[in-house]
């Protein structure tokens, strides 16, 4: 499987945990690709992106969360990427079947983020745009990755979260859904093998 990681943080250099990410991720086969880096006067090479994003299995967006959304740079990438004739509408068929993850950073704790806590939603509520974009140009959207209390927690715990993220995001560990149907699976063998007996 062939993963790019496109980084949508707008400023890197005051980056902790992005910064992180892209650090470990520098010693996988994953591909790299920083948005800040990627465009002149915000002015993206489009055929170039869309080439990038076709010659690989797994897209991994990774950003901070800002405003309860990406931030503005990959937004705007998305907008100016994901076109009728690439991403949908006749002929726009370059990204089904691929896996979509999207990986976040967030800077107030996860018990903020449910329903009662302080921003009253999840970040997978918060995501639907995301995941309905994913769907829409029939991609699959993996379940979220997010980092709590960026803003808080110190170098180790960083290099922790990152650690255990990383396998995920290019595809060495299963994902919660594969890990389901094994579940399921294990149960229904156990099922028909008490039916044998």
């Amino acid at each position: 499987m062939k993963t790019i990681v496109v980084a949508g943080h707008p400023d890197l250099e005051h980056s902790r945990v992005n910064a992180e990410f892209l650090s470990q991720l520098s010693r996988t086969p994953a591909t790299i690709h920083r948005l800040s880096e990627s465009h002149r006067n915000y002015d993206f090479d489009i055929p170039r992106e869309q080439t990038l994003l076709a010659e690989h299995d797994r897209i991994v967006l990774l950003f901070p969360l800002f405003w309860y959304s990406m931030p503005a740079l990959m937004k705007k990438w998305l907008d100016d990427v994901f076109l009728p004739g690439f991403a949908y509408a006749r002929g726009g068929d370059k990204l089904a079947g691929k896996e979509i993850l999207a990986v976040t950073t967030v800077g107030a704790p996860s018990a903020g983020y449910r329903a009662g806590g302080f921003n009253n939603h999840t970040i997978d509520e918060l995501l639907r745009p995301l995941q309905q974009t994913v769907r829409y140009v029939k991609a699959t959207f993996l379940p979220t990755i997010a980092v709590y209390e960026s803003v808080f927690i110190d170098e180790a715990a960083i290099k922790a979260a990152v650690a255990e993220a990383v396998p995920h995001m290019i595809g060495r560990q299963e994902s919660p859904d594969q890990l389901y149907e094994k579940m399921l699976l294990k149960a229904e063998l156990a099922q028909i093998a008490l039916i044998s007996a």
